[in-house]
């Protein structure tokens, strides 16, 4: 899912999860995930984190 749909979907109250994956690895551009989403509060509920070797893994469940 592209980013700005992730945003919007989030914004709507379409998601029910959000999982992300991330990798220590600092990118100098790009467009961040949570940027434009304003100045609500958006709760998450962790669901699962699993560390890897390369990344860790993390799945959360959001609160409407």
């Amino acid at each position: 899912m592209a980013v700005g749909t992730a945003q919007r979907c989030l914004l709507a109250g379409l998601l029910d999860e959000i999982q992300i994956h991330l990798v220590p690895v600092l990118l100098g551009e790009g467009r961040r995930l949570f940027e434009h989403l304003g100045a609500d509060h958006i709760e998450l509920e962790t669901i699962q984190i699993i560390r890897g070797r390369e990344a860790a893994h993390l799945r959360y469940r959001v609160r409407h």
